[in-house]
């Protein structure tokens, strides 16, 4: 781990624990919100225990447990939204997801530093919050105004929680894309579905602790169905590389050799097939370990889609070998496009430890129709490329049945 990620999560974690012992001084106890942080983090605890009885995969890491933040946050002082991450923390890691200790303590630093900042303006902009009691008054909730507050500071969480972990993310791999690392378009999608839902259960919450029973299926509901989601792509997906695993490969590629087989147009037809293979990749685990040559396979199957179309249809088949099948390309682009991969991959640096480590590639390429009329044909065509292209020094790029070999120098 750099040592800069090291200070920054001893900050966070620091700030974290300084704002707590702050806030435990500076805040009186109150009945109803003790009460109304008891059902909140009981009713965290229930969603928890749905995501577990699933069954979620290693890497599943988005839920809905904003839904009981954001009302700490909103309903309750600073205090509480600082402490409920920590009070969840613990049942996470024992009954859902085992992730190293630090993260834990992070995550959980993260989420309370973003919640008590939510609070704390949310609690400025509405003085009537900081007043509540179970017995209160809640006519300020029917003013747009408030609501408007509560989605700004709702928005508000979102963003200082993204913020911080993306730092740490940058600061353990600098060289990944900052822009890629704070959203991706499905992440910015999530982040307003559980915005949403956290102002929904405030709402009830703010009324009367016991409809808590009323917002609770619904969340669970909504839970599952994202847990759903996630296990379907886990599922297709190879979890050392993010490409597709090979079964989820075959079944796309089968779909786009039939269509080839349907069309009757001659442009529509083509399909052609690159199979990817690491030159001298056992010397890379032999040599830095195993850890390392997952890092090495990370970067080429980063390397792979950055260099491909939206429409190729990536995937790792197996150890070191990498498959892409080509929708509308004839032979020439195929060579063109593998040729690229080749240059790219030669140029890869890859971080293990203290070490720097470069690989090469070989690859084999096939076109459909020319070379096979299925994908077991193609696929079988492509590998003896392959072995052509190793048997020629590696480092190298054949067309099957050609003589021609892509100049090994980049």
């Amino acid at each position: 781990m750099p040592a800069s990620l090291i200070v920054y999560v001893l900050g966070i974690v620091a700030s974290d624990a300084g704002l707590i012992g702050w806030a435990l001084t500076h805040t009186q106890p109150h009945a109803g919100h003790l009460a109304l942080f008891a059902a909140l983090l009981a009713a965290a605890g229930v969603c928890i225990e749905a995501m577990r009885r699933l069954g979620p995969p290693s890497g599943v890491s988005r839920d809905l447990l904003s839904a009981w933040w954001l009302p700490i946050a909103l309903l309750l002082p600073p205090l509480y939204a600082l402490l409920a991450p920590f009070g969840i923390g613990p049942v996470l890691y024992l009954r859902a997801r085992r992730i190293p200790m630090y993260r834990r303590v992070f995550s959980s630093a993260a989420l309370g530093l973003a919640g008590a900042a939510a609070s704390a303006t949310f609690h400025l902009a509405v003085p009537q919050a900081s007043r509540m009691s179970l017995s209160g008054s809640h006519d300020w909730l029917s003013h747009p105004a408030v609501i408007a507050i509560a989605v700004a500071c709702a928005v508000l969480f979102a963003v200082l929680n993204a913020g911080i972990v993306a730092v740490a993310a940058h600061l353990a791999d600098p060289e990944a894309p900052l822009a890629k690392v704070l959203w991706d378009r499905e992440s910015l999608l999530l982040d307003l579905t559980e915005t949403c839902v956290g102002i929904l259960v405030a709402i009830p919450c703010a009324l009367s602790p016991l409809l808590l029973l009323v917002a609770l299926p619904p969340v669970i509901l909504l839970q599952r169905s994202l847990m759903h989601q996630q296990l379907q792509a886990a599922a297709r997906t190879d979890p050392k590389t993010g490409l597709l695993n090979a079964a989820a490969w075959q079944r796309e590629a089968d779909a786009e050799i039939s269509r080839a087989q349907r069309t009757g147009l001659p442009q529509n037809a083509l399909v052609s097939m690159l199979l990817i293979d690491v030159d001298h990749f056992k010397r890379v685990n032999d040599t830095h370990g195993h850890l390392a040559g997952d890092e090495v396979l990370k970067g080429l199957a980063t390397e792979l889609r950055q260099q491909v179309r939206d429409s190729d249809i990536v995937g790792r088949f197996g150890g070191e070998e990498f498959t892409v099948l080509l929708p509308r390309a004839d032979a020439a682009e195929a060579l063109a496009i593998a040729e690229r991969l080749r240059r790219g991959a030669s140029s890869l640096s890859i971080c293990a430890g203290d070490a720097r480590i470069g690989v090469t590639v070989s690859i084999g390429v096939a076109v459909y129709g020319r070379h096979g009329r299925d994908l077991f044909e193609l696929l079988a065509a492509a590998d003896l490329a392959l072995y052509r292209a190793k048997d020629k020094g590696r480092n190298q790029v054949c067309l099957y049945g050609g003589d021609e070999a892509a100049d090994p120098r980049p």
